[in-house]
């Protein structure tokens, strides 16, 4: 089995990419949406990305349309979005498939490597109260968060409603981007 590093991704330009490219960077992995309640979280995310990439930080965000539909673009389509609604200027990649059969396999590393989020309860329970949501311990829903230290290892891992500036994200951040490369 290849290493989380290895694992093959498509950039939303186009190009070719593995998060080995972000070695020695602290990374925060989002499954993103355009069309979700949660879409305004690119603006709290493009904020943590200006505020921390000096010291080290890589917010690499995963578009995925899993959940109702929520991002229907062509890569294009989202690329041009986030720029234009959010000056996303954080990396982006092709649209993946983030659960089901067609899994990307770097989110089945990722899930593996981290089975629980912190920040569960009321926002799965709102969601299994609609019959929505994935199952434990997939991805819940658009904007959940895995934290990859600079080592590579996957350290954390968040419920999609725990927000960017949210202090349990802030704090793991900090933690790990006050280690040594």
């Amino acid at each position: 089995m290849a290493s989380l590093q290895d694992i093959q991704l498509k950039r939303i330009d186009g190009g070719t990419d593995t998060l080995a490219a972000h070695k020695g960077k602290v990374l925060l992995i989002v499954n993103v949406a355009s069309k979700c309640g949660l879409t305004p979280q690119y603006a709290g995310l493009e904020s943590l990305y200006k505020d921390k990439r000096a010291a080290g930080l890589e917010v690499l965000g995963f578009p995925a349309n899993n959940f109702l539909g929520q991002e229907p673009g062509s890569d294009a389509e989202i690329a041009d979005f986030c720029q234009s609604t959010y000056a996303v200027d954080f990396p982006m990649y092709s649209k993946i498939s983030v659960a089901g059969d067609d899994q990307h396999p770097l989110y089945a590393a990722l899930i593996a490597a981290q089975p629980s989020a912190t920040g569960e309860g009321p926002f799965r329970e709102r969601l299994s109260g609609k019959n929505l949501g994935g199952a434990a311990p997939g991805i819940l829903w658009n904007f959940e968060k895995f934290v990859v230290g600079r080592n590579g290892a996957v350290v954390a891992r968040f419920s999609p409603d725990v927000a960017a500036d949210d202090p349990r994200l802030v704090s793991v951040l900090e933690a790990e981007l006050a280690k040594a490369a």
